[in-house]
């Protein structure tokens, strides 16, 4: 079914599945003041936030996105197919398009606000507006090696099973093609990843009223859980670290003085598909 543009991919079983996660996640977003009713705001992201609502967090996204483009799409042609997964608002999508790349936007959210819906302000900049897809990463509706790079659009840590999702994702791209991990934490110890979900499970029960645990997601990467891919996968990750400005640089020893645990940390890992 195509509704508005959008491309309904989730099977019934999927649906139900999903359902409580979309509403407390929406819900969330929502508090946090995601979206806006300017288009502005979308036309400007990830490098300005209009809003101002979350002005950190696009600053990083931005970071990101340039080395991104500028470092491991470097060699990739203009007019390659570029599979964005969790667009959200499909901000990536608009940004590789103007670029000269054929992106194809998935996302579980299809809302006005912050999901695939509200990727309508960027007709008036377009062409012709990228397709998107409600889909889940683990059945994407796509055929064998139909795109040239699969991006994880800080979407990696919502996957249910990592393997799964790495699986079927290497199936929707061709061999040589590529997988990107952006914008998702990293811990150097797993004790760190599991404190961080407690704390956060916490303050989202506090100030929303859920603890958005309705499905069991990765949550957080480690080394040992990029090495666990490597193997089952037969792929060699490549890790790039960003700058992403002194003061994110020196969250790890301020939390190390306060007597916290380590803070995550943000990195790309992009791996080749093989023959």
């Amino acid at each position: 079914m195509i509704d508005d543009g959008i491309a309904h991919a989730l099977p019934p079983e999927s649906i139900a599945h999903h359902a409580r996660f979309i509403a407390d996640y929406e819900r969330i977003r929502e508090s946090e003041g995601r979206g806006s009713a300017s288009a502005d705001f979308y036309l400007g992201l990830p490098y300005r936030d209009t809003s101002g609502r979350n002005r950190e967090q696009w600053q990083m996204r931005a970071r990101s996105y340039d080395y991104l483009v500028r470092h491991l799409l470097d060699g990739t042609e203009r007019g390659s197919r570029i599979l964005d997964l969790g667009a959200g608002n499909g901000w990536m999508s608009y940004r590789l398009a103007l670029a000269g790349y054929r992106p194809c936007a998935v996302d579980l959210l299809t809302n006005d606000q912050d999901g695939l819906g509200a990727a309508r302000h960027y007709r008036t900049r377009l062409p012709k507006l990228f397709p998107r897809f409600q889909a889940e990463i683990r059945r994407l509706p796509f055929a064998d090696e139909q795109f040239d790079v699969a991006v994880f659009n800080a979407s990696f840590h919502y996957a249910e099973d990592y393997e799964a999702s790495l699986r079927e994702t290497l199936r929707c791209v061709r061999t040589g093609g590529l997988i990107i991990i952006i914008d998702t934490p990293w811990y150097a110890r797993e004790e760190s990843g599991r404190q961080m979900l407690a704390e956060r499970r916490a303050a989202f029960l506090q100030s929303h009223g859920v603890a958005v645990d309705a499905i069991t997601t990765l949550a957080y990467l480690t080394d040992a859980r990029l090495r666990s891919m490597e193997d089952a996968l037969s792929i060699r990750w490549q890790v790039h670290r960003p700058w992403y400005g002194l003061r994110w640089a020196m969250r790890p020893l301020v939390a190390k003085l306060r007597g916290r645990r380590e803070p995550s940390k943000f990195r790309l890992y992009a791996a080749r598909k093989g023959a």
